[in-house]
């Protein structure tokens, strides 16, 4: 594999598990951090660039970290991440067509 995709599987982790802390902390609740994180793909998505010239595939590896993200704030534990194959597997299994695709 490439380290550069070691080092970015460490990086999502590290992050999810910051936003973990800022929940636990009180600093921002599972719903904020939800709601930026859908912002965020929103953006992504919305962007023309992506749309018209990424394909699906590209668009969904834009969007894996953002997704990956919110199924680690979403997994219901405030001390456990899950690993990151799993949330792997679980990005892959949620993942819906996009419009253009339809």
């Amino acid at each position: 594999m490439n380290t550069a995709n070691l080092q970015l599987e460490g990086l999502y982790l590290a992050i999810a598990s910051l936003n973990n802390l800022l929940v636990s902390k009180g600093i921002l609740s599972v719903e904020e951090i939800d709601t930026a994180l859908r912002r965020a793909e929103a953006n992504a998505t919305g962007d023309e660039h992506i749309v018209e010239i990424m394909s699906p595939a590209n668009r969904d590896a834009v969007c894996f970290p953002i997704r990956f993200l919110q199924l680690a704030n979403n997994s219901g534990s405030e001390h456990d991440i899950p690993s990151f194959s799993e949330l792997a597997r679980m990005v892959a299994l949620t993942k819906e067509p996009y419009n253009d695709q339809m």
